[in-house]
């Protein structure tokens, strides 16, 4: 019976590979459907911050190559390249939007988001904005789609200068405290529940 060298995953190859094919803009990791090789020892915590084997990758521009190929299937997040893909944890959302600008007001209001990697995302139809609460506390954790049903979340002092922004508007026949972006409606809290 013959036997075949298994090669391990490792992020050093997973970097050596994406190099090698990186062009202009992020790589069409939605084209690529190579075979599971296994999961890969990485973990991108809630506060945006990368691990390999347990400790914090220092180094800014390797998390933005990392961050360039990774791709969600359902719950799961991996990294993908052409020839391989691997399976990395995610503690809450993948990315964390560091900063926005806004512009206009009201139903003219363009909504810009900065992630900790380097994206840009404009809230409106093709970039939506949400808010879960948990079940307990009540605690808001909002959230914006930056792309390919890749998340940020928002983060606290971000999230602060968004309620100032925010109106009341109506949503199938209920009043909500929300934010527009591009002619968009983004629902945060039942007005209702806002304090007096």
């Amino acid at each position: 019976m013959s036997t075949q060298n298994v090669v391990t995953p490792s992020a050093e190859g997973i970097a050596a590979s994406v190099r090698a094919t990186k062009g202009r803009g992020l790589p069409p990791v939605h084209l690529w459907n190579p075979p599971f090789c296994g999961d890969l020892d990485m973990r991108i915590a809630r506060d945006g911050t990368w691990f390999y084997l347990g400790t914090p990758i220092g180094r800014p521009a390797l998390v933005r190559l990392f961050s360039s190929i990774l791709k969600r299937e359902g719950d799961s997040y991996f990294l993908v390249t052409p020839v391989e893909k691997v399976g990395i944890t995610v503690d809450d959302a993948p990315f964390v939007a560091v900063d926005f600008e806004a512009e206009g007001k009201g139903k003219e209001q363009k909504l810009t988001f900065h992630t900790h990697v380097g994206d840009v995302a404009v809230a409106g139809p093709d970039h939506s904005i949400r808010v879960d609460r948990d079940p307990e506390t009540s605690e808001p954790s909002p959230y914006i789609l930056v792309r390919s049903n890749l998340e940020a979340l928002i983060d606290r002092k971000s999230f602060y200068r968004l309620a100032d922004l925010c109106a009341h508007h109506e949503v199938a026949g209920a009043r909500w405290f929300g934010l527009w972006s591009q002619g968009s409606f983004f629902p945060m809290i039942p007005s209702d529940e806002l304090p007096d």
